[in-house]
């Protein structure tokens, strides 16, 4: 075999490696009520819940825990998914900036004694562009 058609089989093999490495850290999207089937069925894999934040009528957020003088590595939040579940979310890191404002929530984790325990937390944050002033700009030009 020539060394090219060697350095290519290598060069294939490690593409393969790669893309196999990326797909097992790969996890899907389910609600609360899925993760939690999952971890009943002892299976801990992570898993991405997209919901929105607990509120009450005047629009604050309900039952969310945050003292960083006490511990700034334990934040909680009640997350309600798209199927309307409420559960606990705990996350062992600072609370995301600006979290308050947030529209949407995705957080990667998996659920532990009744409790998502999440890994991350992307937030969806709403527009800084009103409408109003999209529509405005547009009907000048």
């Amino acid at each position: 075999m020539k060394k090219t058609h060697i350095i290519g089989i290598l060069v294939i093999a490690v593409a393969i490696v790669i893309i196999m490495s990326s797909v097992g850290d790969a996890s899907t999207y389910v609600s609360f009520g899925e993760a939690i089937e999952l971890a009943q069925d002892g299976d801990m894999t992570k898993v991405h819940v997209v919901g929105r934040l607990k509120k009450d009528t005047q629009g604050h957020i309900v039952d969310m825990n945050y003292d960083p003088l006490v511990d700034p590595n334990y934040f909680s939040f009640t997350l309600v998914d798209t199927n309307r579940y409420e559960q606990k979310v705990v996350y062992f890191n600072p609370k995301p900036q600006d979290f308050e404002r947030s529209e949407q929530v995705v957080i990667t984790g998996s659920m532990k004694n009744d409790v998502f325990v999440a890994d991350k937390i992307l937030l969806k944050c709403p527009s800084k562009y009103v409408e109003k002033e999209i529509q405005q700009n547009t009907a000048s030009l």
